[in-house]
């Protein structure tokens, strides 16, 4: 249980989140997404007052927000096209010429227009943490919250993915934070980082190997 949390993060600026297994990272992430309601305190995440939230909300926040996992959860029945367009259909996209160009432009952005046919038993673990991306990007959120993105991901994808994220904070002035054990990618890809040790949250952390 994470206890006096102070911790702000500005428009377009990347964060990593690192901390031992059991110390609330993922406890952290999940009630920022609704998963998870909050006890005590304040939080507003991408202008939503997490407080107190009534169940029937949290489909408003999480519009608000992109979510990529670690494992993907894409619909194994469906290709990407198929994919994408189910999510701009359950968060009320009607339109349907404006669903195509939206999906064009997020899978133009991560490098993968020309396999939107494509099932996601036929595409390797980069190209589906694309496809997570590209689903994360579809409402154009302030903050994406990444789930150990790399964590299944050989180093050379791994790169790849990194090098994706931040150019999307740039991109899109975008709010990230990630999640993640990966201290080499910390290493090549620096960037502020905050910590989840022995119930709080210490920001600007120094990291060692442990």
């Amino acid at each position: 249980m994470l206890q006096d949390v102070n911790l702000t993060v500005n428009r377009g600026e990347f964060v990593y989140l690192v901390g031992k297994t059991g110390t609330g990272k993922s406890s952290l992430l999940k009630t920022m997404y609704g998963e998870l309601p909050m006890t005590e305190g304040d939080c507003v995440v991408s202008g939503h007052t997490l407080k107190g939230m009534d169940w029937k909300k949290v489909p408003f926040l999480r519009r608000d927000l992109g979510v990529v996992f670690q494992d993907f959860q894409l619909l194994t029945d469906r290709n990407v096209n198929e994919n994408l367009r189910f999510v701009l259909k359950a968060t009320g996209w009607k339109d349907e010429k404006l669903i195509k160009e939206k999906i064009d432009d997020v899978l133009d952005k991560v490098g993968l227009k020309s396999k939107s046919f494509k099932m996601p038993y036929e595409m390797s673990g980069g190209e589906q943490q694309r496809v997570d991306i590209a689903r994360a990007l579809l409402n154009s959120p302030k903050l994406i919250l990444a789930d150990e993105p790399t964590g299944n991901l050989d180093p050379e994808t791994s790169d790849e993915i990194m090098s994706l994220l931040f150019q999307i904070t740039k991109d899109y002035n975008t709010a990230v934070i990630m999640a993640t054990h990966d201290f080499m990618v910390i290493n090549k890809f620096p960037a502020r980082t905050v910590k989840t040790e022995r119930g709080k949250v210490w920001d600007n952390a120094s990291i060692t190997m442990e």
